[in-house]
């Protein structure tokens, strides 16, 4: 894609204002005035926008953050209506035709290949949490109400989430979030460790994952994050396994020409200039993965 200069502006997008810094896409929440409420829109056009990143060679980092001066960085869903949250021609079908419109935004984060920062500077409940657990990086205001407030509001955890918050905070702990429905600050023991970094102030929380892109926009591979990323996502399911899949990724990364500049600027005491690009030089068993469809097929008209 990197052939094509895409002008993010034009595409648009109203749930969601996206701009290119150089290497770095930043992608503000813009639903100040409705506490940046999660609705169906707004989903389709972050999942529009981080399909791009993937494939937008220009793109190294991606951050995600909403207005410091909006009343909360993410409140939930958008229930002004109730939960009416269904796809109309999915409630043709049946039940299992549901498709959970937080967990769409989770894989898709997910499979961009490319570094991903969330700055959450504002209060942050249901989807404006498990929003962030799939990326990469989490910088929070030191202040922000946090909650996973389902099973105190009749519902269950969403946006796959129970898949990913054991996996990275503990199951003890992803049991006492989840389960009781508790509102929590970053620096509570119990949550403290889903944080990259914890800033004093809103206004800080951008500038400092702004600087952290930057770090990686800089001293990164792509070929190596997307990898990397990879495995411990996608590892396998014995140390066997995971070993054999990291050796086959060393032998086909540190030969290649970010490999050996890595190598070379280590030797001369440099930064490195990394030059790879996802569209031409990741390995070609990558995906090793057998992914599973959750597209569900029409059977009604």
């Amino acid at each position: 894609m990197s052939a094509v200069a895409l002008d993010y502006r034009s595409l648009g997008y109203s749930e969601i204002l996206v701009r290119l810094d150089e290497a770095i896409a930043v992608v503000t929440l813009n639903r100040s005035a409705k506490r940046n409420t999660y609705t169906k829109k707004l989903a389709t056009e972050l999942i529009s926008a981080f399909e791009l990143f993937d494939k937008d060679d220009r793109v190294r980092v991606v951050v995600l953050t909403a207005d410091p001066s909006a009343p909360a960085f993410c409140s939930g869903a958008d229930i002004e209506n109730g939960w009416n949250l269904w796809d109309p021609e999915a409630e043709k079908e049946s039940n299992p035709a549901h498709r959970d419109t937080g967990g769409k935004f989770t894989m898709a984060v997910l499979r961009c290949r490319k570094l991903t920062i969330i700055a959450v500077n504002g209060h942050a409940a249901g989807i404006g949490m498990t929003m962030q657990l799939p990326f990469d990086f989490r910088v929070v205001w030191k202040e922000a109400k946090l909650v996973f407030p389902f099973v105190s509001r009749g519902i269950c955890a969403e946006a796959i989430s129970s898949y990913l918050l054991p996996r990275l905070v503990g199951h003890s702990r992803a049991s006492m979030l989840l389960l009781t429905g508790e509102v929590f600050t970053p620096s509570s023991v119990h949550i403290s460790s889903l944080y990259y970094k914890i800033v004093p102030t809103r206004e800080e929380v951008l500038p400092a994952a702004l600087q952290l892109a930057q770090h990686l926009a800089s001293t990164t591979s792509v070929t190596s994050a997307a990898v990397t990323k990879a495995l411990l996502w996608r590892g396998a399911d014995t140390p066997e396994q995971q070993h054999l899949l990291e050796s086959r990724a060393m032998r086909s990364l540190a030969p290649s020409k970010d490999g050996e500049e890595g190598a070379k600027s280590f030797l001369e005491k440099r930064l490195p200039n990394f030059t790879a690009t996802l569209s031409e030089d990741m390995p070609s068993w990558v995906p090793w993965w057998s992914e599973v469809d959750v597209v569900y097929r029409k059977g009604k008209l």
